[in-house]
């Protein structure tokens, strides 16, 4: 590369959305690290990456989805019912088996919402909004209207092993979010998914799946839902049928502060990985605060909206530019 391409490379880098949501997420951090001196410790910062594993893993399937022009409210619900589902299981089959086929509940269900979707045309808030409500209603009636607890404690052994000093769940996160990544970026399932949100039309016109890749959103949403709730489940070692509540909420926040368009057609798995840092931060920060959780949904959802409408400026004035 010549050396005016490097130069005009490096600003266009650093004006991506990206970057700038990296930039957001370390003013923050030092902002509360100066608000509050408990923030900034090894002990705080791990407890943020822990405490980003169940709704990172949800992200990503949020992602998905949103980047072809969908949404999915089920989310949560399905979290619940499959905590369940997955704590009735494990008093009658080995943990890795519980396991496997708790997480095949979670992609069933995000199929029959993805086939109503993709095959008969329905509206995706519409569906899903529909299957939220049902995982919530069975989540009580499989449950019995309470919490499940005795879990075999081997399955904390996925929360609590560590590698090279790093909990296995948050490793888990991490090579998520790059194995997603890479395949966004270089296959060919990563480009459709792009290309269905952006124009199906086209898409379908240009010989692409558009129908196998409007389902499998769903299908990966619903089984991402499970596999965080199995983390859950490892760290509270109790399953209680309002698991994973509002947790849809925060998935479309961390989604769409990442830089996503609810449209479809644009985002990143890293602007993710940013929204869901920051999302975690703010409510880490309002807890050290000793903020009362009454008023902590009303600043999350300030800050919310603040940090979108400077994205919004700020991407108004670099197009004026």
């Amino acid at each position: 590369m010549s050396a005016p391409s490097r130069s005009f490379a490096l600003p266009k880098i650093a004006n991506t959305l990206e970057v700038r949501m990296l930039g957001l997420a370390v003013v923050l951090a030092v902002i509360l690290s100066f608000i509050s001196p408990h923030f900034f410790t090894e002990r705080n910062m791990f407890n943020i990456l822990d405490q980003s594993v169940v709704l990172g893993i949800v992200a990503v399937g949020m992602t998905l989805v949103i980047l072809t022009g969908g949404i999915d409210l089920s989310v949560g619900s399905v979290a619940g019912l499959t905590g369940i589902i997955l704590a009735l299981f494990l008093k009658e089959f080995p943990i890795p088996v519980a396991i496997v086929l708790a997480i095949g509940c979670g992609a069933l269900i995000g199929l029959f919402s993805g086939v109503l979707i993709a095959v008969f045309g329905l509206a995706p808030f519409v569906v899903t909004l529909g299957v939220m409500a049902m995982g919530r209603s069975l989540a009580y009636i499989v449950s019995g209207q309470r919490s499940i607890s005795g879990l075999p404690m081997g399955l904390q052994d996925i929360v609590y092993t560590t590698l090279l000093g790093i909990p296995t769940n948050v490793i888990f996160l991490l090579g998520l979010y790059l194995v997603t990544w890479a395949w966004l970026t270089y296959s060919k399932g990563g480009r459709t998914i792009y290309a269905v949100g952006s124009n199906i039309d086209a898409a379908r016109a240009a010989g692409l799946n558009t129908l196998f890749y409007s389902i499998f959103p769903y299908v990966a949403s619903g089984a991402l839902a499970a596999t965080a709730m199995t983390f859950s489940l490892a760290q509270i070692m109790s399953a209680d049928p309002i698991g994973g509540n509002q947790l849809e909420l925060d998935a479309i926040a961390a989604v769409v502060i990442g830089g996503a368009s609810l449209y479809g057609g644009r985002g990143s798995i890293f602007g993710t990985l940013m929204g869901v840092l920051i999302m975690v931060m703010i409510r880490n920060g309002l807890n050290l605060l000793g903020v009362s959780p009454f008023w902590q949904g009303t600043a999350i959802g300030a800050i919310i909206i603040l940090a979108l409408l400077a994205e919004r400026l700020i991407t108004w004035k670099s197009r004026r530019v």
